[in-house]
């Protein structure tokens, strides 16, 4: 999550670099720095703790200039949010570096470099890479070669922003596992971790591949990839602009997110994969300790977060063969508990601040469960501080107070823990690349599937004049049928209610008529003949039926009974991909009730009281 910005230009480069961070805010971060090459050639640095807003202040008091530059934002992974373990780090007051990713074999590098007379001055993985450019640049190398020959040296992810003295026009950029972009302008170059960044000077971006590395001067340009050969990129026109509102084209904030959840869950995803393995680092300092005494997980949440726990409790029994409990936080702490020791206690909230998951957390705490762990989307949030692991979904500011892409980019967090679990309880490795080429898979498969929207608009029709509705699921996709009837009552204000199919016959099934529009999601696996049993069931009453069907599912539409297909879906990573035709059905009806789809009526995007 955290955030790279660099230049290399004419003008002063400092107003650009923190106008980049700032533009980076979303991402999640506990301290930020910049550096720059002055104009004696020399390197000058400014870094604070908190908001950039904070470096900023700092920058008024001692302002820097120069030419050539690069700025962070970080969220820590290995060492605490202190102004020593922030970026950019220097070595010998002569080579700077910016890094997003983890380095996995840092602690070895480490002791090779000590060995060598290196003195530290950080917690961070990061300072081995200032190092490692430093050891090559003393052996005669120039700075690309020097950063070809560090590269060569890591394991794990990484995006890399470096400049030196000794070549004060240059910075050389590397990506692997961890995206990064090059803007285009008129004579000048910049670097950052997304487009939005750089919006306010260029609308011209060059998307880096995996392994490449670029050379880049003020008016020159050079890229390599991997195996080392000079190759051309693609420069590509953003239809993004920096002056635009905020929800761009779309007309609320809600359609915005949902689809933005490709991207969002690229994000989540982005430096914790390498060689289709989980890299566990990404949990936070100390977290393979705590994962190796885990006996079993308790998952604490709230609304849509509960639900995502929910599917993470389907996931990680069958998966992981780990015994898990999910609970919801306003009823956890007002019971007694039966403590199981060596307890992961997981949290999960889109803002962290959610009181009653936070009044869970310390309540176990408190009955000593075991370590904790939150998933969530705001780094400086309550959770965060008080549980021993993070990992952040990355999904941006989420404005719309029914969620959308925090829902699976929780998801997308969850599977993440699973494997890093599982891998302890009997995964295999192959199993282990399954599930990540799985979750890579994901932003494609999203894509696809909103292009169902104009489908679903049609199809939402039908509840203009509807009060009641019924979403039917079995296995992990009962809490995406729960997670579809409470997006569809919080923006629509229709009364719906999700059930498993199963349980249709022993009370739910008395609802069903004409009026009552039941909504079945149906993948293809284990429990579809089961399920299309449960349909002739609700047909037989008069009941109409919509289903979103994985295309494979040999059910065809027909008189009270409309089948939308969804790509196969046949994989464990299914729950979030039924989830996206949800949202859009939610939506629609929405828009044809006439609410307010952002701020429904009654409710608060983070609640903060009991």
């Amino acid at each position: 999550m955290c955030g790279i910005v660099g230049a290399v230009a004419e003008r002063d480069v400092t107003p650009i670099l923190l106008e980049g961070l700032k533009r980076l805010e979303y991402r999640g971060y506990d301290s930020a720095g910049v550096a720059v090459l002055n104009a004696n050639g020399k390197l000058e640095r400014q870094r604070a703790v908190g908001k950039v807003s904070m470096l900023e202040s700092g920058m008024e008091q001692h302002p820097l200039q120069g030419h050539v530059g690069i700025a962070h934002t970080r969220w820590a992974t290995h060492g605490k949010p202190t102004e020593s373990n922030a970026h950019p780090h220097i070595c010998s007051e002569s080579v700077a570096v910016v890094h997003n990713g983890i380095i996995e074999n840092h602690e070895n590098l480490r002791q090779q470099q000590k060995t060598a007379g290196y003195r530290f001055t950080s917690e961070t993985d990061t300072e081995t890479v200032v190092h490692q450019v430093h050891h090559y640049l003393e052996q005669g190398k120039d700075l690309l070669d020097a950063v070809r020959a560090t590269v060569a040296d890591l394991e794990g992810a990484y995006a890399l922003g470096v400049v030196c003295t000794a070549e004060p026009e240059r910075l050389i950029a590397a990506r692997l596992g961890s995206p990064l972009v090059i803007g285009v302008g008129i004579g000048e170059y910049f670097i950052a971790s997304d487009v939005a960044a750089l919006l306010p000077v260029t609308q011209r971006f060059i998307f880096l591949k995996e392994g490449d590395i670029a050379d880049i001067r003020r008016d020159e340009l050079t890229i390599y990839d991997a195996r080392g050969k000079q190759v051309e990129r693609p420069v590509r026109e953003s239809e993004l602009t920096a002056d635009a509102a905020e929800r761009g084209n779309y007309r609320h904030y809600m359609q915005k997110e949902i689809f933005e959840q490709a991207q969002a869950i690229a994000n989540t995803l982005e430096g914790r994969t390498s060689g289709k393995r989980v890299l566990e680092q990404a949990f936070g300092p100390g977290a393979g300790e705590i994962f190796d005494a885990v006996q079993g997980v308790h998952i604490i949440a709230c609304g849509t977060s509960y639900h995502a726990g929910q599917i993470g409790r389907y996931w990680l029994e069958s998966l992981a063969g780990v015994p898990c409990s999910v609970e919801v936080a306003s009823e956890f702490r007002y019971r007694k508990q039966v403590v199981r020791r060596n307890s992961l206690v997981v949290t999960i909230s889109q803002s962290g601040e959610t009181a009653d998951t936070l009044a869970g957390l310390k309540e176990a705490k408190r009955l000593n469960f075991g370590k904790a762990l939150t998933i969530c989307n705001v780094p400086e949030s309550s959770l965060v501080r008080e549980s021993d692991l993070s990992l952040m979904t990355r999904a941006g500011p989420e404005i719309g107070v029914a969620s959308t892409k925090a829902f699976t980019t929780q998801l997308a967090a969850l599977m993440l823990l699973v494997i890093v679990l599982g891998r302890r309880h009997g995964m295999t490795e192959q199993d282990e690349a399954r599930l990540v080429e799985q979750l890579e898979s994901l932003p494609r498969r999203i894509e696809e599937v909103l292009r169902l929207d104009s489908t679903i608009e049609a199809l939402a029709e039908r509840f203009a004049d509807k009060n009641h509705a019924l979403f039917l699921g079995r296995g992990a996709q009962y809490p995406v049928a729960m997670e579809g009837a409470l997006k569809l009552k919080e923006i629509s204000y229709i009364h719906a209610e999700a059930y498993p199919a199963g349980e249709l016959k022993h009370g739910p099934l008395a609802l069903v008529d004409a009026d009552m529009p039941v909504i079945v999601v149906a993948p293809n696996n284990e429990l579809l003949e089961k399920l299309k049993s449960n349909l002739q069931e609700v047909r037989a009453r008069g009941g109409e039926l919509i289903v979103f069907a994985d295309a494979r599912a040999e059910m065809d539409s027909g008189d009270g009974i409309q089948i939308l297909d969804i790509s196969p879906t046949d994989d464990e990573i299914s729950p979030i991909i039924f989830t996206i035709p949800l949202q859009l059905l939610s939506y629609h009806v929405a828009l044809i009730k006439g609410t307010d789809v952002d701020q429904p009526r009654n409710l608060a995007k983070s609640v903060t009281v009991e």
